[in-house]
């Protein structure tokens, strides 16, 4: 509840103003809830798409605006489907949210990773070239390579980077040159990331 409610309530009847507090504090709650719902993947805690499409062109604009630099990392998960016929669906998804958790742990505040689907991801990174997009990928796949759940079940991920090419771009061409440097990575052998410009 806010100061001023706070203020107009305070000379009322004190159960009265319990009652009114604890309205808006239901209130609040449930719409924290509802906000989450619809910006939030259920199984990972992650953005959702619809959520990542709208920060996607924000960023995408000041791109295209300014001078701000912008990379997409769009992240798979190596043989995932194997991994689920071999330790079932319970297993495999306590893999995704523990790749979800080390992802985060790596993002920076600004970034949006987002669970795009099944076992891929995305990674929007603001205010970041070419080169700093790289650095983040390596530390991240050191960060997958030593976590002890994803270790232990030889959990790997191959992804595919890019940048925004000013006055060239769209959402869609971006997203398209990363799922192309992801597949190049999926060819070239896994658990890798490449670069496509």
């Amino acid at each position: 509840m806010d100061k001023s409610l706070k203020e107009k309530i305070k000379f009322l009847d004190p159960k009265l103003r319990d009652k009114i507090e604890g309205m808006f504090n239901h209130m609040y709650d449930s719409i924290s809830l509802l906000y989450d719902a619809a910006t939030r993947d259920e199984k990972t805690g992650l953005y959702n798409t619809r959520f990542f499409e709208t920060i996607f062109s924000m960023e995408t604009e000041k791109a295209k605006r300014g001078q701000q630099n912008l990379s997409l990392i769009i992240l798979d998960i190596d043989f995932f489907k194997k991994i689920n016929d071999k330790y079932g669906h319970v297993l495999a998804d306590d893999l995704l949210k523990q790749l979800a958790k080390v992802m985060v742990k790596n993002a920076r505040t600004a970034d949006t990773v987002t669970r795009f689907g099944g076992e891929e991801f995305l990674i929007l990174l603001p205010e970041t070239n070419l080169s700093q997009a790289k650095r983040f990928a390596k530390r991240l796949q050191n960060a997958i390579h030593k976590d002890r759940l994803l270790k232990k079940y030889k959990v790997t991920a191959s992804g595919g980077i890019t940048q925004y090419r000013k006055q060239r771009d769209s959402k869609k061409s971006m997203k398209s040159r990363a799922d192309k440097a992801l597949y190049q990575a999926k060819n070239s052998g896994r658990d890798r990331f490449i670069v496509l410009k």
